[in-house]
């Protein structure tokens, strides 16, 4: 016998869908679970390899501010899928969030952030820019609210920041540390 989905009860279906699934495990016992159901989403962290820097976002978050009392966090450019594809949703995110057209990406995984709670699966990209790629001033797009800043720091400054624990979004410390490993030249002098 293998795992199966007896019943699923949406208890609320709003920008998230949040579900109370019963499911029959392996052995025939009954097991009720909690799902976020939040589809999918990409994030990228764009470097300028010439100048060492990269571009990310820094912007209120009510999960962590409820959570931790944290009023803003650094992180990648990320955003919903929206039933686009990965590497056009990318490109739309960077302008939108960073004013940003973003060059050559470089697809480093699909991965999920919370298996034990959340469907939401992440396209994560490491992408290069120059400085006449910013083509925009950023922010986000007014009608959500998103009230965006943008943040172009050295990748010797990211990586030490990284080092203290100063970020708490995983996925930004993620890209930072692969981008490490792949171009360590970038992170001297």
């Amino acid at each position: 016998m293998s795992f199966e989905i007896t019943d699923l009860q949406i208890v609320h279906d709003g920008w998230g869908k949040f579900l109370i699934a019963t499911i029959r495990l392996e052995n025939g016992q009954l097991v009720r679970r909690e799902i976020e159901d939040h589809g999918s989403a990409v994030g990228v962290l764009p470097f300028d390899a010439e100048r060492r820097t990269a571009i990310l976002v820094r912007q209120f978050r009510a999960p962590m501010f409820y959570a931790i009392g944290l009023e803003h966090t650094l992180e990648i450019i990320a955003g919903g899928l929206e039933g686009d594809d990965p590497h056009a949703c990318v490109q739309r995110e960077a302008r939108e969030e960073a004013g940003l057209k973003i060059r050559a990406l470089d697809h480093v995984l699909t991965g999920m952030s919370m298996p034990g709670v959340s469907t939401m699966r992440l396209d994560l990209y490491l992408a290069s820019y120059r400085e006449e790629d910013r083509i925009g001033t950023g922010g986000g797009l007014a009608d959500e609210q998103e009230d965006i800043t943008v943040v172009e720091m050295p990748l010797r400054e990211l990586a030490q920041v990284v080092d203290r624990g100063g970020l708490v979004d995983l996925t930004t410390a993620f890209l930072v540390q692969t981008l490490r490993v792949r171009r360590p030249d970038l992170f001297t002098g």
